[in-house]
């Protein structure tokens, strides 16, 4: 478990499907993710499944222990290169309060303090501007655009949507160690 001023950084419980529904269940959580909102079934089965997985992580509010978004934090690439993923997900509830930027500064200083990861990388769309605007602010450095790199949605005759990417990275020698 992470702690940070308002928050609580964990591990997935059960429990918490009907906290993970209230905010996979809204299309504004998909406008710049893969997927489609979720029903309360789908909640419980994947609120159990993230309880055993390591890759995703619960935000909590200590205030009143809601689960208000998640983190996905896995390694990618060879173990030697020690680099690993950021991604993240919130209610729109919350958003627009810097939780999301509290949370990645608190999992990046996890990620280099604890696991010794030497890179963590970030992409998001250009267009989702609150996004890069929390890794600018957590440290991050914009490391390129790449051009119509990924896709989400197809379009009535079945062809991708292709998107831009950001590519956002942050290393271990950027942060002063704590």
């Amino acid at each position: 478990m992470i702690e940070t001023e308002r928050l609580l950084i964990r591990t997935f419980a059960p429990s918490d499907w009907k906290d993970m529904w209230e905010y996979l269940s809204d299309s504004v959580a998909y406008v710049f993710e893969p997927g489609e909102p979720i029903s309360e079934e789908q909640a419980v089965a994947l609120s159990k499944e993230r309880s055993n997985s390591k890759d995703f992580l619960a935000v909590e509010l200590k205030q009143n222990r809601k689960v208000i978004g998640h983190l996905s934090f896995r390694q990618v690439d060879r173990m030697e290169l020690q680099t690993w993923e950021l991604g993240y997900i919130f209610n729109p509830l919350y958003q627009m309060q810097g939780f999301a930027t509290e949370s990645v500064r608190a999992i990046v200083t996890y990620g280099f303090n604890e696991l010794h990861v030497h890179r963590i990388v970030a992409n998001c769309n250009p267009e989702n501007i609150a996004s890069w605007r929390v890794l600018e602010k957590a440290g991050f450095v914009r490391e390129g655009l790449q051009r119509k790199s990924i896709f989400f949605r197809i379009d009535i005759d079945g062809k991708p949507i292709w998107q831009d990417t950001f590519a956002y990275a942050i290393l271990a020698t950027d942060v002063k160690p704590t």
